[in-house]
C-alpha cells in the first residue's frame, strides 16, 4: 500500500495534526504500508522531525494558496500509485478534496477532523473526541457512503499508551505535577503555570515541565525550570511513562487531554484554540477534567487557587480518575489498531 499524508504544523497551527498522523503512519508502516507525508515549509514545521521518525517528506511552499496545495498534491501523487490520502488539515475541505478525487478515481480519501464545520468528500472520517451526541455531528457534512469513525474507542494512542499498567495511581497526598501545553504552546499557558507554581511553593512535590521543539520559548522555561529545580524535558518519547507517574496534570485540550484521561490522570484544562472549546466542554461536564476555560481569561490567581484547592482534596482527584477512565473505556489494542482495521476494509472495496 501506498499511503499519503497531507498535514501541517506551525507555531500558530501547533503540533497535534502531526504527531497523531505520525502515531497512525507508525501502525500503517508495521502492516507494511510504505507512508509518505506532504507538509508546508512553514514557520514551526516538523519536516525534519517526521523524517527522523523515519518518514520521506515531500515539502510545499509555504506561499500556495488552498486550490494551488491542491493541485500540486495532485501532481506529487501523479509520479505514485496511491492508494489512500490522508488528511489532517482545518483548511482542507470537499473543495480540494473534489480536485484530487477526479484526478484518480481509484484513490480513496480519509480526513481526520474534530470541527464538523465544513463538508468533505472522502471514503472515511476520523473524529476521535468525545462530544455531547457525537454520532450526529457529520450526518450532512459527509457522502453517504463515508465509513464514520467516531468518538474515543478510535483514539490514535501510540502503543506506549497501551499497556497491562495502564492507569495511574493517585498518591496522597500526591507528589508529581505535569505541566503540558503541546509541542508549541503559542499562548504560552506553560510560563503562567510556572509562575503559579512558583507563588505556591509546594513541599515535597515535584513538577515536570514538558515542552517541545517548536516551542519559541523552550530556553526561557528551562532557565526557570532550573531556577525553581523542576524537572525539564523537551521533545520526548516517553510521555504515556511520565503521566503513570504523576497524581495531577494542567495542559491543554486536544489530543493531549485525552491522553490523560486514557490513563485516569486528573487535569486541570486551559483551552487554548477553538477547535478545543466544544469537546473540553464535554469532558468537564462528564467530570472528567475540570476546564478553566479561554486561555486569554485565565489568569495566574486562578491557577493558584484551583491547584490549592485540588492538592488539598485526594478523594476528589480520585474521582476525577474514575471518571476520565470511565469515559475512555480503556482497552487494550490487540491486532491491528481500530482506525488501521477501519482503513484496511476501506481499500478492500
Amino acid at each position: 500500500m501506498n499511503i499519503f499524508i497531507r498535514v501541517d504544523a506551525s507555531i500558530t497551527i501547533g503540533t497535534g495534526h502531526v504527531m497523531r498522523c505520525l502515531t497512525l503512519a507508525h501502525y500503517l508502516k508495521e502492516i507494511g504500508a510504505k507512508v509518505i507525508f506532504i507538509c508546508k515549509e512553514t514557520k514551526g514545521n516538523l519536516i525534519e522531525f517526521i523524517i527522523s521518525e523515519g518518514f520521506l517528506v515531500k515539502a510545499l511552499s509555504e506561499r500556495n494558496n488552498i486550490i494551488n496545495d491542491a493541485n500540486v498534491t495532485k501532481e506529487i501523487l501523479m509520479g505514485n500509485e496511491a492508494d489512500l490520502l490522508i488528511i489532517d488539515h482545518y483548511q482542507i475541505d470537499y473543495r480540494w478534496e473534489r480536485i484530487i478525487k477526479k484526478a484518480f478515481l481509484d484513490l480513496k480519501v480519509m480526513v481526520i477532523d474534530d470541527l464538523a464545520n465544513r463538508q468533505h468528500d472522502c471514503d472515511l472520517l476520523l473524529d476521535q473526541n468525545f462530544f455531547i451526541n457525537f454520532n450526529n455531528r457529520y450526518e450532512h457534512l459527509v457522502p453517504d457512503h463515508c465509513r464514520k469513525l467516531l468518538g474515543p474507542h478510535y483514539l490514535l494512542l501510540r502503543p506506549e499508551f497501551y499497556t497491562k499498567n495502564n492507569v495511574v495511581e493517585i498518591k496522597q497526598p500526591i507528589q508529581n505535577i505535569l505541566i503540558f501545553y503541546g509541542g508549541s504552546d503559542p499562548t504560552n499557558e506553560t510560563l503562567k503555570v510556572i509562575k503559579a507554581m512558583d507563588i505556591l511553593k509546594l513541599l515535597d512535590v515535584t513538577v515536570h515541565v514538558v515542552v517541545g521543539l517548536s516551542n519559541t520559548n523552550r530556553e526561557l522555561i528551562r532557565r526557570k525550570c532550573e531556577k525553581s529545580q523542576y524537572k525539564f524535558y523537551l521533545q520526548i518519547d516517553y510521555m504515556a511513562d511520565l503521566m503513570r507517574m504523576c497524581d495531577l496534570a494542567l495542559g491543554a485540550g486536544g489530543v493531549t487531554m485525552w491522553e490523560r484521561c486514557f490513563l485516569g490522570l486528573p487535569s486541570i484544562v486551559t483551552v487554548v484554540a477553538e477547535n478545543q472549546q466544544e469537546s473540553t466542554e464535554a469532558a468537564a461536564m462528564y467530570g472528567a477534567v475540570w476546564n478553566l476555560g479561554w486561555h486569554e481569561n485565565v489568569k495566574t490567581a486562578d491557577l493558584v487557587d484551583i491547584i490549592n484547592r485540588v492538592i488539598n482534596q485526594p478523594n476528589v482527584l480520585q474521582k476525577m480518575s474514575e471518571k476520565s477512565l470511565q469515559l475512555m473505556h480503556a482497552y487494550i489494542v490487540k491486532g491491528n489498531h481500530p482506525v488501521v482495521q477501519e482503513i484496511l476494509e476501506v481499500l478492500k472495496r
